[in-house]
C-alpha cells in the first residue's frame, strides 16, 4: 500500500504544471518568512516609524519604505535641501518612480491605502520573479537543479524584503525577466523591460555593461554561433538605450532642480553618516573608503584592504568554477557587469546584503548537487539567514545603524 501511495504521488508530481510547482515553492516560503517577519514584529519596541508589536502592514513600512511612500503621495522636490553647511542632505531623489507611481495608481483605482496597496504589489511582484526565474533557470541551468534553484530563490536570506514596501520584488522581476530576454536574444522586446528596470532600481549602467559584453562576446564566438548583421544591430542598439537609461535619472534630477549633480549629491548625503561629505562622486574609490573606514572602526589596520582583495579575487575565481561556467556565457557576463557596477558606485554597508540580491543567478550553481542531506542543509541555512538578516537589518532596536 505504501509503495503504490508513493508511486501515485510520484506520477502526479511529475505531472503536475511546472508552474503549479513554483507556486507551491513560493506560497510555502511566503509562509515561513511572514511567521518570521510577525515574530520580530512581536518583539518590536516603539520605534521612529512604529508603535510596539506593530500589526504587520505597519511593520512592512519601516526603513526606505517611507521614502517611496513620500514619492507615492508627493513626487519629487523641485529644489534639494541642504544643511546650514550648504551641503544636500537625504531627499526623495534618492528613490526612483516606477514603483510608487505603480503603486500611486493602485491606490487611485481601488481606493485603498498606500501600505495595503504597496505590500500586495510587493508579494505579487515576487512570485512573477520566482516563475520568471524558473523559466531563466530551464534555459540556463542543469535540468537536476532547475527546481531546488527555484527553492533557493524563495527561501534566500533576504527574501523577506519581497514582502514588504520597497521596489525590491518589482526590479527582481524585471531583472529576472531581462536576463532572460537577452539569454534568448529577444533584443526589441527588452527594451521596455530595460526602460522600466532602470527607473525602479539604478541598474541601467549594469545592463548596458552586459550587453556590451554580449555583443562582443557574440562576436568573437560567431563562427560557432552566427551573429547575423540584424542581431549585431538590435544588440548594440540595446546597449546603447540600456547606457541612455542608466543616465535618465540623473539627467531628470537634473533638470527639475537645476543642480547637475542632484541624484549624485543626494546619495552621497547617505555615506556622510560614514565618510563625511564627499565633493562629488568619484568611481571606484567608495569601496577603499569603506576599507579605511572600517578599518578603524574594527580596529583591524591594513586586514581592511586584504579583506577587500580577497573578496575582489575570490569572486573573479567563483566565476569560473564548473557550476558556474554550466550557467553560461551570458549570466558570468551579468555578473561580471553588476559586480564592477557596485565597486564603481556604492559603497558597502549594512544594504550591501541587499544590493547582492541582482547576483541571483548564482544560486542557479548552488543548486546543482544533488544530495539531499546537502539540499535540505542548504534550506535550513537560507531560512536562518532570513531571521539573522531581519535581526541585523530590519528589526529596529534602539539607535541602529545598520539600515536594510
Amino acid at each position: 500500500m505504501a509503495q503504490r501511495f508513493l508511486t501515485g504521488a510520484i506520477v502526479r508530481y511529475r505531472v503536475t504544471p511546472w508552474w503549479v510547482k513554483v507556486f507551491i515553492i513560493w506560497g510555502l516560503s511566503r509562509i515561513v518568512t511572514t511567521i518570521l517577519l510577525q515574530l520580530f514584529a512581536f518583539w518590536q519596541a516603539d520605534n521612529p516609524w512604529t508603535t510596539a508589536q506593530p500589526d504587520y502592514l505597519s511593520y512592512a513600512q519601516l526603513w526606505d519604505s517611507t521614502w517611496y511612500h513620500i514619492v507615492a503621495v508627493s513626487g519629487y522636490p523641485s529644489s534639494l535641501p541642504h544643511d546650514a553647511a550648504g551641503h544636500v542632505t537625504q531627499n526623495a531623489w534618492a528613490f526612483l518612480p516606477a514603483y510608487p507611481l505603480l503603486v500611486r495608481i493602485f491606490m487611485l483605482v481601488t481606493t485603498l491605502s498606500w501600505p495595503i496597496v504597496s505590500v500586495v504589489i510587493s508579494f505579487l511582484f515576487s512570485l512573477a520573479a520566482a516563475l520568471m526565474f524558473y523559466r531563466l533557470m530551464r534555459v540556463t541551468a542543469p535540468a537536476r537543479a532547475v527546481m531546488f534553484s527555484v527553492v533557493l530563490f524563495c527561501f534566500a536570506p533576504l527574501s523577506p524584503i519581497l514582502q514588504v514596501s520597497y521596489a525590491e520584488s518589482m526590479y527582481l522581476f524585471l531583472l529576472v525577466l531581462a536576463l532572460y530576454l537577452l539569454v534568448r536574444r529577444h533584443y526589441v522586446v527588452l527594451l521596455p523591460v530595460i526602460a522600466i528596470a532602470a527607473l525602479t532600481r539604478p541598474s541601467g549602467l549594469a545592463l548596458a555593461l552586459a550587453l556590451g559584453l554580449h555583443v562582443i562576446h557574440r562576436w568573437f564566438i560567431r563562427r560557432r554561433d552566427p551573429f547575423t548583421a540584424n542581431e549585431a544591430v538590435l544588440s548594440i542598439g540595446a546597449t546603447l538605450f540600456a547606457l541612455i537609461m542608466g543616465f535618465a535619472w540623473p539627467i531628470t534630477a537634473w533638470l527639475v532642480t537645476g543642480n547637475i549633480n542632484a541624484y549624485t549629491d543626494t546619495e552621497l548625503a547617505w555615506r556622510s553618516d560614514y565618510v563625511g561629505w564627499q565633493a562629488g562622486l568619484a568611481p571606484f574609490s567608495s569601496w577603499l573608503q569603506a576599507a579605511g573606514f572600517w578599518a578603524g572602526q574594527w580596529g583591524i589596520g591594513v586586514w581592511a584592504y586584504v579583506l577587500l582583495a580577497v573578496v575582489i579575487v575570490g569572486f573573479a575565481l567563483v566565476l569560473f568554477l564548473p557550476a558556474v561556467r554550466r550557467l553560461g556565457a551570458d549570466l558570468r557576463l551579468w555578473l561580471v557587469s553588476y559586480a564592477v557596477y557596485l565597486l564603481a558606485v556604492f559603497f558597502p554597508q549594512s544594504s550591501t546584503f541587499r544590493l547582492l540580491i541582482p547576483m541571483f543567478p548564482l544560486l542557479g550553481a548552488v543548486a546543482q548537487p544533488v544530495s539531499r542531506i546537502y539540499r535540505v542543509s542548504l534550506v535550513v541555512l537560507m531560512i536562518a539567514g532570513q531571521f539573522g538578516w531581519l535581526y541585523i537589518c530590519w528589526w529596529v532596536n534602539g539607535y541602529d545603524w545598520t539600515p536594510p
